[in-house]
């Protein structure tokens, strides 16, 4: 028997005992996988043969068409069965070597991408870099049939031409990570960055640039934030159609809520439509300090849609939130989302399908071509018409168009629901899950909802209570039970920005004394003492070809970005001053590059920002004064993007808060009532006994 003759489930590799979606999605293919680890390097090493990489993740459209168009496939299984051992990593596990083997990609070829495919000497050395790669030569494509064949020749006749080569490319990459990028930020970097990110909007569609568009909802944060500061109205302008566009598009789940991952068009019509766990944290969070800074409502219900898609779709029963739910449903990408025109009428009574056909942009033609079958006929549900539109096209007054609405979606959702799901990825990833507790908190004290701080303070619990080792230092992934991984930067970082949140919206002194613990050991492990940035891994990680630290700001902040943030909200929160000296000195690091390319470093400008702008607000009073909990919430509420917001228990000396933030031991109750004592750009103001004088102080 052949191994192209083996039935999909009968034969198991070696990936078969792994806990990873991606991983047991290949655990039945005829290819041999092996889980990354000393058992494959060994068996590379005494068979001296090529090591074949491949990097990708569950919910990759392009992952599963290699993964069954090439790794199922007998043939290509015997060649790499016998000249190659092949490893199998999900990125999402184990984005440290995803961060290095990208970095070859993007070295050798110019590009990346998932899935990644790297091909290294035994001694771990890349030579070969590439992402998807078709079973056979198409559209100027080398297929795997080609190209692995080449490859093994070229190892047993011109060893000495590889080993050169890897030789080559281990060093220039070993050097490229030393390159430092310390300097002085240059004058006016905020300004430079917004106009060049406002130079390239589309003033038809929403968004930066041209197609694909993704939301970077970093950016847009920034964009608020420096639009408010300076009072500029057309970017303010920019935002908001960006955020409309985006929530009436077809990259926005019009039915369940939630955004796919980004738009292949430019109109934001056509998603690629995996949904991932990180672009609901930060989309929530850029909608949510959209309706601070507008007031718009419809931007606090897509918010709203967003955090509850996440409770309902992406909860563990045990608080925690998983990690994302797939394109594909039935082998076809989209399908789960996907409606033709005659189906809206086997759904809905006549008059209601005219008002779904009219409200949700669906036709007989379709607007949804499949890229492997061609023109399906289908329909992605979009918006292009205001309400008041179609209020006057169907005599309809806009309460009752709400409620009618509301009726249809409803229904359906319902439908929808009775379809194949897509399949759901429900890795517990440590990084991930402080983005969401932080959207939560964030949302929870800003739309005063207890619903969306006990979601966060469940999650935050069981991120501290179970995913620590036993030095107290964070695990990256949780899945099934079993806990995996040591945490790395990310991991900490955006932990401690969840905590940091978590605190503000609730003041439980546990949580902030949760970020210190963790902002310390982040210092610890993965600070470089010499140039004060961070480390993507902890010192005594696996070592790789270098040790990897991420300065740009890319799909997510980078965790170098977020530390700068962090250490500067926890130096107002503490009033230690060192917090601020090392934000100051990771800023620095990437100085360089941030001058040469601010556009591309927004979360670094949010930071810069904030360190231009701080305001300090401790709430001093007693704790079941009414008034505390009212002050807390008009604050909360209001857009104060740079504020830190304390509260000292004013009758309680012995509190817990004064162990973490001593110097608000001296602040007093005025004449026995709640008061409120701000300081901005490091000079404090007059205490004030009224929330609107407090508001005054700060200009609002």
């Amino acid at each position: 028997m052949t191994l192209g003759a083996f039935p999909m489930k009968t034969f198991a590799n070696h990936l078969i005992g792994q806990k990873s979606p991606y991983l047991l999605q290949h655990a039945h293919n005829p290819v041999d996988w092996y889980p990354w680890g000393d058992e494959a390097f060994n068996k590379a090493l005494r068979e001296d043969k090529l090591i074949f990489l491949s990097i990708g993740y569950s919910t990759c459209h392009w992952c599963h068409v290699m993964e069954t168009e090439s790794f199922a496939s007998g043939e290509v299984a015997e060649i790499l069965n016998r000249s190659f051992i092949s490893i199998k990593v999900d990125r999402e596990e184990r984005p440290d070597i995803d961060t290095v083997y990208m970095a070859v990609c993007q070295g050798l070829s110019g590009s990346g991408g998932w899935p990644l495919t790297i091909i290294m000497t035994p001694g771990k050395k890349p030579f070969f870099a590439t992402t998807y790669i078709p079973m056979e030569s198409r559209f100027g494509m080398l297929g795997m049939v080609e190209v692995l064949p080449k490859i093994e020749d070229l190892w047993k006749n011109s060893r000495s031409d590889i080993a050169s080569s890897a030789d080559k490319v281990s060093a220039v990459l070993k050097q490229n990570a030393d390159i430092m990028f310390k300097s002085e930020i240059g004058p006016g970097l905020p300004g430079k960055a917004s106009s060049e990110i406002a130079s390239t909007f589309d003033s038809v569609n929403g968004g930066y640039g041209n197609a694909p568009k993704f939301p970077s909802a970093h950016r847009l944060i920034f964009l608020l934030r420096y639009s408010q500061l300076h009072g500029d109205s057309g970017l303010l302008k920019q935002v908001e159609s960006t955020l409309e566009k985006m929530s009436a598009g077809g990259i926005y789940d019009q039915l369940g809520g939630g955004f796919h991952r980004y738009s292949t068009d430019e109109k934001w019509l056509l998603p690629h439509f995996e949904k991932m766990l990180y672009d609901q944290a930060m989309l929530a969070m850029a909608y949510t300090e959209a309706y601070q800074a507008t007031g718009r409502e419809d931007f606090a219900a897509t918010a709203g849609d967003i955090l509850n898609y996440v409770i309902r779709d992406m909860t563990s029963p045990e608080g925690a939130f998983y990690s994302a739910e797939d394109a594909d449903s039935e082998g076809e990408e989209g399908k789960f989302y996907l409606w033709d025109y005659k189906e809206l009428f086997a759904v809905l009574p006549k008059d209601d399908a005219l008002l779904a056909v009219r409200y949700f942009n669906v036709d007989d033609e379709g607007n949804f071509t499949d890229p492997i079958q061609g023109d399906t006929a289908k329909n992605i549900l979009h918006l292009n018409k205001t309400k008041a539109r179609i209020s006057a096209e169907f005599e309809v007054s806009p309460q009752d168009l709400e409620s009618r609405l509301s009726g249809i979606r409803t229904k359906l959702f319902q439908h929808r629901g009775k379809r194949v799901r897509p399949s759901k990825d429900t890795k517990i990833l440590a990084d991930w899950n402080g983005l969401m507790i932080a959207a939560f908190a964030k949302a929870a004290g800003v739309f005063n909802s207890g619903e969306y701080l006990r979601t966060a303070v469940r999650a935050a619990d069981f991120a501290l209570g179970k995913m620590r080792n036993p030095q107290g230092g964070l695990l990256h992934r949780c899945m099934d039970g079993e806990l995996a991984g040591e945490g790395q930067l990310d991991d900490y970082v955006f932990m401690v920005w969840g905590l940091i949140e978590l605190y503000e919206a609730g003041f439980d002194d546990r949580y902030l004394k949760g970020a210190l613990e963790l902002n310390r050991i982040a210092i610890s492990n993965f600070r470089d003492p010499v140039h004060g940035n961070y480390y993507m891994t902890g010192e005594k990680s696996e070592k790789m070809i270098f040790r990897p630290r991420v300065n740009f700001d890319g799909a997510l902040p980078s965790g170098n970005s977020v530390q700068v943030m962090n250490l500067l909200r926890l130096s107002g929160f503490t009033a230690n001053s060192d917090f601020e000296i090392m934000a100051d000195e990771t800023l620095k690091a990437s100085a360089e590059l941030i001058n040469r390319y601010p556009g591309s470093f927004t979360n670094y400008l949010s930071a810069l920002l904030y360190s231009e702008n701080s305001s300090e607000i401790v709430i001093c009073g007693k704790r079941e004064d009414k008034n505390v909990a009212e002050y807390a919430n008009v604050l909360r509420k209001k857009y104060l993007p740079f504020k830190s917001l304390l509260f000292a228990p004013g009758n309680d000396p012995d509190a817990a808060i004064f162990k973490i933030a001593d110097f608000a031991k001296d602040y007093k109750l005025l004449d026995g009532k709640t008061t409120v004592h701000v300081c901005r750009k490091h000079v404090c103001r007059k205490p004030v006994t009224d929330i609107e004088e407090a508001l005054a102080v700060m200009g609002k």
